[in-house]
């Protein structure tokens, strides 16, 4: 049956795009964290959409599941194949097409495979902002970015992926092709489709080509990280700087010494914002579209209003692109560094925001008690009440020690989010990492809801098996 069936594959791609050895598909069989390694079937690669519909009516015909597959830089393990041998990886890197760029009507048509960093340059090239950002954007692609619905660091100004997206073109579980490339700002013509796919990671269908909404170039963009106490004195912050800036603050990040301290210690390169050390940091930024004039005297307003007040203690504003860059690289890298430190126990949460100071004090409390001397390494978009609220082992402890705790240490704080009315997924997905978490926090009413979904759309079961439910 295998034979046959990846004997139709090549026929479909090529052989040349049927990978099977060992080798080949080894690059594609492992998670971005190292953590999990699949076995797959195959590796097929199409070039365009109608190979992949032609690929998926195979897999339906077969019964051959299939994992879709982007920059493969996701955290929850969505997109790797299990562990049985059984399914294909349906690669879609080679799809990496810009198909039209439109400055009327702001907006871009790519494929899905498509690098987020290429788009990002893309729309520079014409004058134009795609404000999607985030660590992986050299790798990433933005069809994974879609399928998880990807956050990033500019979500309080421009929202998630979703709210970036005007449209899709998706193949069905049958195989059927879906132009829903419309570019459309207003479609009140029944259930919004696109929205379905949008954050499904592949389970309901094989996103292949999306419509982007694009932005005008900002006339200057300010960045500049804050010294404070407290996550409270944090959202103090946030409060003044809003009411300051309005729709002009594009970032709001918070970290902890902690952070900072992991980065100068396996990054030295990268230059300390301060000389002093302090609790917490928050790397904010600004852009306007008036003028570098009109951003530098809103942020040095907010700034000397916030050092009058007592919010903030000390404050360093970039003043060079240069500068700007290796203070949004002291972010970036905090992830790097603590890969670079060792195996740590990562969370992806949201919570409401005035109540973020509050959760972080309560859940590092409970996690001190149950295992004393874990390291907090707290992080993420405070804007939009993003944590990523990660764990790493006391210095004492070996970290595959700490590792073994991470289903005790996950229910600590997952239970805390859920006291707090949050969610134990932001922005990195359900996939197969959280999916026992998701039955422990979601409504019966809203499982069910989506298994019927699921069950309409993918009566075979052989989209992305075992991802989200």
């Amino acid at each position: 049956m295998h034979k046959e069936f990846l004997a139709q594959c090549r026929g479909i791609v090529g052989a040349g795009y049927v990978l099977t050895s060992a080798a080949d598909i080894a690059p594609f069989l492992t998670d971005w964290r190292g953590r999990f390694t699949g076995r797959a079937l195959a590796v097929l690669r199409p070039d365009n959409t109608e190979q992949v519909a032609a690929l998926v009516k195979a897999c339906a015909q077969w019964r051959v599941p299939l994992v879709a597959q982007g920059g493969n830089t996701g955290l929850v393990l969505g997109s790797v194949p299990d562990a049985s041998g059984h399914e294909v990886v349906l690669s879609l890197s080679r799809m990496n097409r810009v198909r039209a760029l439109d400055t009327v009507n702001h907006t871009m048509t790519v494929d899905a495979g498509c690098i987020l960093e290429d788009i990002q340059q893309a729309a520079a090239a014409r004058e134009c902002l795609f404000p999607l950002s985030l660590a992986a954007e050299g790798s990433c692609t933005i069809g994974g970015n879609l399928s998880t619905n990807a956050g990033g660091t500019a979500v309080l100004r421009y929202g998630n992926t979703r709210e970036l997206c005007l449209g899709l073109e998706v193949v069905t579980p049958q195989g059927e092709i879906w132009n829903g490339l419309r570019g459309l700002r207003k479609d009140n013509t029944g259930y919004d489709l696109r929205d379905l796919f949008i954050g499904a990671e592949g389970t309901l269908g094989v996103i292949t080509g999306a419509v982007l909404k694009l932005f005008p170039q900002p006339k200057a963009s300010i960045t500049a990280m804050v010294a404070l106490a407290t996550p409270g004195h944090a959202l103090k912050l946030l409060t003044l700087m809003q009411d300051v800036c309005g729709a002009s603050l594009t970032g709001f990040e918070l970290m902890s010494d902690y952070c900072l301290r992991l980065v100068a210690q396996h990054f030295p390169a990268l230059p300390s914002p301060f000389v002093a050390r302090h609790p917490q940091y928050v790397l904010l930024e600004l852009s306007s579209s008036e003028s570098e004039e009109h951003a530098i005297g809103l942020l040095e307003r907010s700034i000397e209003d916030a050092l009058e007040r007592g919010i903030a203690d000390d404050a360093v504003v970039a003043t060079s692109i240069a500068q700007s860059r290796s203070l949004w690289q002291v972010r970036e890298h905090i992830p790097l560094a603590q890969a670079a430190a060792g195996k740590n126990i990562k969370h992806d949460v949201s919570l409401p925001i005035s109540r973020i100071a509050e959760f972080i004090e309560v859940t590092a409390a409970k996690l001190q008690h149950a295992f004393p001397g874990c390291q907090l390494v707290c992080f993420g978009h405070l804007g939009d009440g993003n944590l990523h609220y990660n764990l790493a082992p006391p210095d004492a402890t070996g970290h595959d020690e700490f590792i073994a705790n991470q289903a005790a240490v996950n229910r600590i704080v997952h239970d805390s989010v859920h006291e707090f009315s949050g969610s134990i997924s932001a922005e990195h997905g359900i996939g197969a990492l959280k999916r026992d978490d998701l039955v422990r926090y979601k409504q019966a009413v809203e499982l069910d809801m989506m298994r019927a979904i699921k069950a309409a759309l993918d009566p075979l079961g052989i989209m992305n098996p075992g991802k989200i439910l």
